[in-house]
């Protein structure tokens, strides 16, 4: 993505470090985490490995595509699970969001992405307003609840932690996007 080094590189160390978390989190005993756990850890791999600053890296021109394939994929594993459950429409937002956020990219080369435009395109500005309220939602729902407490569980099946992981996944989502 385009944009100043030093919040690149954050952005990349938040991304990475939730992708990290998420592959621990799939060593869980219910198979339903593990299985959204592999999807987050692949998307917080994938937005971490986009976010590398250009001014650091410029990938070859077949990586876009290759994003694009990838997320594309994982976009329909997502339409696939979301027949069991609406829970997964989420990842197949987040999932077709990078490829749009690849397919920029491949179009886009650095020199010239960015100048000369009219605005923020209209897919954008919907997964803006997708992401913004999704990142309220979560935050809201990391809210501590009065009388909630219990035995202490592994940190692969800590509820919360997955969900400040979602939630930092979408703030990454919201600064890859404004920097498009």
């Amino acid at each position: 993505m385009h944009g100043p080094a030093s919040p690149g590189w954050l952005l990349v160390a938040l991304c990475a470090a939730t992708g990290a978390y998420c592959l621990l989190r799939m060593r869980s005993a219910v198979e339903e985490q593990r299985r959204a756990a592999g999807g987050e850890a692949l998307m917080g791999f994938g937005m971490a490995a986009m976010a590398v600053p250009a001014a650091a890296f410029t990938p070859p021109a077949w990586a876009w595509p290759a994003f694009a394939a990838v997320f594309g994929a994982a976009a329909l594993r997502a339409l696939w699970a979301a027949r069991a459950g609406a829970h997964h429409l989420h990842h197949l937002v987040g999932a077709g969001a990078m490829v749009y956020m690849a397919a920029v990219m491949a179009a886009a080369p650095a020199h010239r992405h960015g100048h000369g435009g009219s605005g923020v395109p209209l897919l954008t500005g919907v997964l803006l307003l997708y992401f913004t309220g999704y990142v309220l939602l979560a935050g809201v729902r990391l809210l501590p609840v009065a009388g909630t407490g219990g035995a202490a569980a592994a940190w692969s099946d800590r509820p919360e932690v997955a969900r400040a992981c979602r939630l930092s996944m979408g703030i990454g989502m919201l600064a890859m996007l404004l920097t498009m």
